[in-house]
């Protein structure tokens, strides 16, 4: 009995210090992305531009990190929040150091710490392959789409489509690879075909209400 209790005790301290390395790792790389991004909007070709001035491009970071510490989904959740904050309060730091640039950034770190949590839970369920994964894909490739769908429409005069065309390709390539490699049944490709659809439909309304206010 007292080494079962032992053995637990020991997994639990393992897994909490694992935890918090992963935090550490997501914090850091986070804050560290988004002060580089600052620095990227100045030298990336005008056809990139908006891979650092982008949601889907800020999403794509936070999927690699939240997918490489390989957290349970509650903590991936947690962890996303933490991650969009912290991109938020890097690139703001990165204008203030490197160009002298003052930035309020009250609204996108509000939002990057509400859709977090879905971006950390939609890679988090990644790795299954039933309901959940078809939830996941829904959500990231409905983003990339959408973000595609609002650069070609809302901002087509004054922006590149290069990059819109790029996030359109990736969000597409991506459900094509989890619908025909990842997710199983008739019934999880369906709901990750008709989601990606109804994200990309929601995001554009709602990413153009909080731009035009931020």
């Amino acid at each position: 009995m007292t080494q079962a209790v032992g053995r637990q005790s020991a997994f639990q301290q393992r897994h909490f210090g694992e935890t918090a390395q992963a935090a550490v790792v997501v914090t850091a790389a986070s804050f560290l992305a988004g002060a580089l991004t600052a620095w990227a909007q100045t030298v990336l070709p005008y056809e990139l531009f908006f891979l650092a001035n982008s949601a889907s491009g800020w999403i794509l970071v936070m999927v690699a990190l939240l997918w490489s510490v390989r957290e349970h989904p509650l903590i991936a959740a947690l962890l996303g929040s933490v991650s969009g904050i912290m991109l938020m309060l890097g690139f703001t730091a990165a204008l203030a150091v490197l160009y002298g640039e003052s930035y309020n950034p009250w609204l996108w770190t509000l939002s990057g710490a509400m859709a977090g949590p879905f971006i950390g839970l939609a890679t988090a369920w990644l790795r299954e392959r039933g309901i959940r994964a078809a939830l996941g894909t829904a959500a990231l490739a409905g983003v990339a789409i959408g973000d595609a769908g609002y650069g070609l429409t809302a901002v087509r005069g004054i922006t590149s489509p290069v990059y819109w065309t790029l996030s359109a390709a990736v969000g597409f390539a991506f459900l094509s690879y989890m619908v025909t490699r990842r997710i199983d049944g008739r019934r999880s490709v369906a709901l990750a075909i008709i989601g990606t659809a109804g994200v990309a439909v929601v995001f554009l309304p709602i990413y153009g209400t909080v731009g035009s206010v931020a």
